[in-house]
């Protein structure tokens, strides 16, 4: 039998390249040998844009025509919207319960984002309830499945421990060995920054989007960051000092192509902006089919929504399996 992994995204809109590398490659490797769940987080996206949903719909479909353009199959992964799982909200409120208020306050993730919440003008000094709870729905989000592993970076590694503690708080209140503890499973996956050095996001206008066309990506890529110390294309350049394009080079390039680039750089035989433009042909490379499967799916919406709802259906079977246990567990009526 499969271990189970569960793993999701906030719908925030189109993805780019820091997910395709940093979160879905590594999940179209992990469906061929796991059970997985994925998850479009939708009420997770409700704890800071509780007043922004005009576009949460075409959010979701965007997020799931990006995963599945990249791989996921749904043939093999289920894939789901978190509030077509009900019982995951229920098993909120269980796990709510026995969580003790300390716990979630300590979460460094929550930590840092009430720090960006309070310092954006407008927003209230207090973050909200929805907010507060969200390291618990997380560990609702895992436990609707019961599931052995959950995917992340190192960064993340203390979302899955606070899962682990609520985990044997219930386990123990309650007297039973029923919900297993998760693992966190870390990504070996490429990191990626963003066009002008910092960490790439929308938000930042430095993302090179999965969706982009190739024409927007040559472009984009022309604007990111090079070698600040050289001034003419024959100048000497410094490789581990590019502070974008030959990062990207890294992830992007084979070993003779890196090898290469950063000896003709080196020598100045190699002009940032020809670096540049070769770069972007070579990124072009690698996403022409993953743009050509996303086109499809742009094309053929009632598809996409297809695959949301029989994944949600499956995904609530097997919630239900869980929640049940849990009840009785519990001994509710």
């Amino acid at each position: 039998m499969k271990q189970k992994i569960m793993s999701g995204m906030r719908p925030t809109g189109k993805l780019h390249l820091g997910h395709y590398l940093g979160v879905i490659d590594n999940w179209v490797r992990l469906q061929e040998e796991y059970d997985c769940y994925f998850s479009v987080a939708d009420w997770h996206a409700l704890t800071t844009k509780y007043d922004k949903t005009e576009t949460l719909q075409q959010d979701i479909l965007d997020v799931v025509m990006d995963w599945l353009a990249c791989g996921v199959d749904p043939n093999k992964s289920t894939i789901y919207v978190q509030s077509l799982v009900p019982e995951t909200a229920e098993l909120h409120i269980y796990l709510s319960m026995i969580t003790p208020q300390n716990w979630v306050e300590r979460d460094p993730t929550l930590k840092d984002m009430a720090k960006i919440l309070k310092s954006k003008e407008g927003m209230a000094s207090q973050i909200n309830y929805g907010l507060m709870g969200y390291p618990v729905l997380m560990t609702a989000d895992i436990l609707t499945f019961n599931a052995d592993l959950v995917p992340v970076g190192i960064d993340q590694v203390a979302h899955v421990e606070l899962s682990r503690d609520i985990v044997r708080r219930f386990n123990h209140i309650y007297n039973t060995d029923f919900f297993v503890e998760p693992q966190p499973k870390l990504n070996n996956c490429s990191l990626i920054c963003g066009l002008d050095g910092n960490k790439m996001g929308k938000s930042f206008n430095n993302d090179i989007k999965i969706s982009d066309s190739a024409e927007i990506t040559a472009k984009k890529v022309m604007s990111a960051i090079t070698d600040r110390s050289r001034m003419r294309k024959d100048d000497p350049g410094h490789p581990d000092e590019c502070e974008v394009a030959f990062k990207y080079w890294k992830i992007f390039g084979n070993d003779t192509e890196i090898e290469t680039i950063s000896c003709e750089c080196e020598k100045g035989l190699r002009g940032c902006a020809d670096c540049k433009r070769q770069l972007g042909a070579k990124i072009n490379e690698r996403m022409d089919k993953i743009r050509e499967r996303r086109r499809y799916y742009e094309e053929h919406p009632e598809e996409v929504k297809r695959i949301i709802e029989e994944g949600s259906l499956k995904a609530r079977e097997e919630a239900k399996k869980v929640l049940d246990e849990v009840r009785k567990i519990i001994r509710m009526y």
